[in-house]
This record gives structure tokens, sequence and C-alpha cells, in this order.
């Protein structure tokens, strides 16, 4: 359940460390199009125009952060490695961290189909956030947000955002077998499914993962097979 209260908003101001002098930029960028219809708000009033102004903020601070900590990398690697950061997946591995699923405003329907965990949903709210903290206080309160909770720890995330790759990689370089991902068990209602994957080498359990999808479980799978070969080698 959202924490639409007052309280509410005041934990989140806390956790992400900026308190805003304009709360209704704030309940704006929390505000899914499913509720602003359901209490018949205005239909300006949701985060998809303030997401909007976020996106390009925070394409911006990425853009200037992997400008000047690579100067040896391409336009084109740039541009790959910032497309990594600023991912749909990625934005909801930094919402999930903040737990901003919780304070999100969603119209009975979208609540009921597990929209609260939706990444497609989490990440642009992620996005209306740095667009709200923008308008309210300057590019420099934006770029100490997205500091904090995007550009923070990126060899772990992406070690995660990558995962797949990364592991299929260094097993090809090792030639060390046939790398692929068993369904193990698929449960829950339709509309919050639930899917438990393991990553196999030949017939050798290398990792496993739970996620909403069988891509992202596959993902969290072989994230946890790197973070154990990481461990082993270290």
């Amino acid at each position: 359940m959202a924490m639409y209260d007052r309280l509410g908003m005041e934990l989140l101001e806390e956790r992400i460390g900026y308190t805003f002098r304009d709360k209704k930029l704030l309940k704006q960028a929390l505000t899914h199009s499913s509720f602003a219809n359901e209490q018949k708000i205005n239909k300006w009033d949701d985060y998809e125009r303030i997401e909007f102004l976020g996106d390009a903020v925070l394409e911006l601070i990425s853009s200037d952060y992997l400008y000047r900590e690579n100067p040896r990398l391409s336009e084109g690697e740039l541009t790959k490695k910032r497309s990594s950061m600023v991912c749909e997946p990625a934005l909801a591995f930094c919402a999930r961290d903040l737990e901003l699923g919780r304070f999100i405003f969603l119209g009975k329907g979208e609540e009921a189909t597990g929209g609260r965990k939706r990444e497609s949903i989490t990440s642009d709210v992620l996005e209306a956030l740095i667009g709200a903290i923008y308008l309210d206080g300057g590019i420099s309160c934006a770029k100490t947000f997205i500091d904090r909770f995007v550009l923070s720890d990126l060899e772990n995330k992406q070690l995660f955002y990558d995962s797949k790759t990364i592991l299929q990689e260094q097993v090809q370089k090792e030639g060390g077998g046939h790398l692929h991902y068993v369904l193990v068990e698929e449960s829950g209602p339709e509309h919050d499914k639930q899917f438990h994957v393991k990553a196999m080498i030949d017939e050798k359990k290398i990792g496993e993962g739970t996620g909403r999808t069988k891509k992202h479980a596959e993902q969290q799978a072989a994230y946890q097979a790197l973070l154990s070969r990481k461990k082993q080698d270290g």
C-alpha cells in the first residue's frame, strides 16, 4: 500500500536527503496516470511531463560524469556506457534501493496487477523524482541526488546490469562448457508471477535467481554466479 500521508512523504524526503520547498512537485513525481484518472486529477498532474524533464537532466549529468571519468573512451563507447547506466533495468535497480515503489500513487487496477513492482513504472518515477528535484532546487541538487543514487557503486551495478553478457564472455574465454538457464519453478497469479531459474554450466549449477519475468530471473542467476566466481577468485 502506498504511503499517501504527509508522514510518508517526509520519510521519502529523509531517505533521499532532500526536502522539497514545493511539496506539490514531489507528489506529482509520484503520481501515476491511473491514480490521476481515478481521482479525477488534472491529467497534467501525473508524473509523465516531469519525467520527460528528469530524463534530460539525468542524461546531462551522467554524460558529464562519463566524459570526465573516461578521457580515453570514444563517443561510441561513452554512448554505450551511458545507455547501460540509465536504461530501464538500471534505474529500476536504483529505485529498489530506495524502495520507491512504496511511495507511488497508483490506481486500484494498476495496484492489483503488481504495478508497484513493475520496472517500467519505478524507473519512470525515479526520473520524475530527478525532474522534481531539478525544478525545486536546481541542477546542483539534482546532481547531488544522481551522484548518490545513480552514479554510486557503478562497478557492482554494471556487473548486475550486464550479468548475462559478462558471464557468457567469461565462460567462453575459459572454454568451460555450455552455459544455459533452466526454469525450475513458476508460481503466483498471472498478474504477479514469480520465476525461479538456475544458471548451469553443462549439468552443474553455478547460480540461481528469482524474478517477475524469466529474463529478470536469469539476470539474477547470472549475477549470483558472477559474485560467487568473484569470491572464489579473490
